[in-house]
């Protein structure tokens, strides 16, 4: 007997927000496999698949293309397939009755994530790497997941062919959630053969006997199918980056950019022809990493909190004179001593005094923390900017901090910070001064915490002091400080008490 079950968004996919359908991609009395994408809704900021949760035949389009959809919406209905209809009906579904027939001796591994690598966050779908009824080895990487700060490649716990996505593309994931299902293995044409009998109905069919072992570029995804569609393209104009020769979404768009990128040049260099002048531009795709920064920065400047900023000027001179005296031993103790360390030592006793920017802010309430877990900007060249924390330096001395310091930034240059490395900060500290800017603002507020610190270039200047009654020139190391804050949470008082008591703590180094 057929059920009917209705097409609904998961809890919180929206986050109380409201999206609208783009277009269907299935029609009424269409076959659907479960997993297979069914409609795409668009936000103000991404555009998301609804796929089907059940096998089945499409029953009924309720929400239309433009409507806007909440997390409650009826978008439709499935009639879920008969399993007890006779082998002769026209129900009958050859893909999934070949998915039963598999071996019995055949295990079937979930794909998970290790325990605590999120540590309790939660990150999205990127990218598959592998299409369903592609092989893969044991440790190779399976699918790619984003966070706010960090791209990580999930690896397949054993080699095997891949047989279900069960998560696609911007999908919201935790570390209970199962992403696809393996079927365990070594690399056959009996192994791929069972493998393509399973697959989804959003890829190609599996020729064997022509493709072999090493062949994938059948294999196309549902995002690679639209971005060929859109741009009228031939896969067989692409080559793959991917296991087997696959294309991948990411071989399309820099197909579509360099052939962009050449289309411009040529029009260029045609309309400069009589000219001896002419402009010649390249297009970069943009990474993962910048497009998170970029959302994240403009969410945090215009549509979240108020930055104001206040600046101060700082003499440096204590702790140049205390660091000359120190860093050799810590050098011999293995540790770098670097100004930013000083930083992170008078941050913790500015807050002391001053513990609301050590803070949180949320529509309710200010949520003050105990412990201080500052992050530091580092800057990754091209790449974009990541922020390791140091966490809790209030219980940590000078040497502690650096040590700490140290290792973090190591971990970040080199790629190998983890999103624990990245979470539980309560405030952030831009040292934009070591790539030469004397001062920035406003520096944009790491969100949902309530300020970021910003330390200008050291540079020696002229200063007016009073000596015995006497003004006096005097050359003093100096650099400006700024602290922007969310005008929601402090103001003006609270924001100029921290500063003068983290300049204070700086000026007075040792004395």
């Amino acid at each position: 007997m057929n059920e009917s079950m209705s097409i609904t968004l998961p809890a919180d996919a929206l986050e109380g927000t409201v999206a609208k359908v783009s277009e269907w991609l299935v029609t009424e009395g269409q076959s659907v496999k479960k997993g297979a994408p069914l409609l795409e809704l668009e936000t103000d900021k991404v555009t998301m698949e609804v796929c089907a949760e059940i096998d089945g035949t499409m029953a009924k389009i309720i929400a239309t293309p433009g409507e806007q959809v909440g997390e409650e919406t009826i978008l439709g209905f499935i009639n879920s397939r008969d399993k007890s209809a006779p082998e002769n009906s026209m129900s009958r579904d050859p893909v999934s009755e070949e998915k039963t027939s598999l071996p019995n001796d055949k295990e079937i591994v979930e794909i998970k994530l290790a325990t605590d690598q999120l540590e309790g966050t939660t990150a999205k779908v990127a990218n598959w790497l592998v299409d369903v009824g592609g092989y893969v080895e044991q440790g190779a990487p399976v699918l790619e997941l984003e966070t706010d700060k960090v791209t990580m490649e999930v690896n397949a716990p054993v080699s095997g062919v891949l047989l279900t996505q069960e998560k696609q593309a911007n999908d919201e994931i935790g570390e209970a959630s199962v992403l696809g299902k393996l079927e365990a293995g070594e690399a056959t044409n009996a192994s791929l053969t069972n493998s393509s009998q399973v697959e989804t109905a959003t890829a190609q069919p599996l020729k064997i006997a022509e493709a072999g072992i090493r062949s994938s570029r059948h294999l196309i995804g549902p995002a690679v199918r639209r971005l060929l569609d859109e741009n009228k393209l031939n896969i067989e104009q692409i080559s793959g980056s991917g296991l087997g020769g696959r294309v991948t979404k990411n071989d399309v768009i820099e197909f579509v950019n360099v052939a962009a990128s050449t289309k411009k040049t040529n029009e260029v260099m045609a309309h400069s022809s009589s000219s001896a002048k002419h402009m010649v531009s390249r297009f970069v795709p943009h990474t993962a990493m910048r497009k998170a920064i970029a959302s994240h920065m403009v969410e945090s400047l215009l549509h979240t909190s108020p930055h104001v900023t206040s600046v101060f000027e700082m003499d440096m001179s204590s702790i140049i004179e205390h660091r000359s005296m120190c860093k050799m031993g810590f050098i011999e103790a293995g540790v770098k001593l670097t100004f930013t360390a000083y930083f992170l030592a008078a941050t913790a006793k500015a807050m002391q005094e001053v513990p609301v920017m050590n803070a949180r802010f949320h529509e309710e309430a200010l949520e003050i923390f105990e412990d201080i877990n500052i992050g530091i900007g580092t800057a990754l060249g091209d790449e974009g900017l990541v922020v390791p924390v140091v966490k809790q330096v209030q219980d940590k001395n000078l040497f502690e901090i650096a040590k700490a310091l140290q290792q973090q930034t190591d971990r970040a240059r080199h790629g190998k910070l983890t999103a624990a490395d990245m979470k539980d900060g309560t405030f952030t500290i831009s040292n934009h001064g070591v790539s030469g800017s004397l001062f920035a603002a406003p520096i944009i507020i790491n969100q949902p915490e309530v300020a970021i610190l910003g330390i200008g270039k050291l540079e020696k200047r002229a200063v007016v002091e009073s000596i015995d009654g006497e003004d006096m020139i005097k050359i003093r190391p100096k650099c400006y400080v700024s602290l922007s804050i969310d005008h929601r949470a402090v103001d003006a008082y609270q924001t100029n008490l921290f500063l003068s008591h983290f300049v204070e703590t700086i000026e007075s180094w040792g004395k």
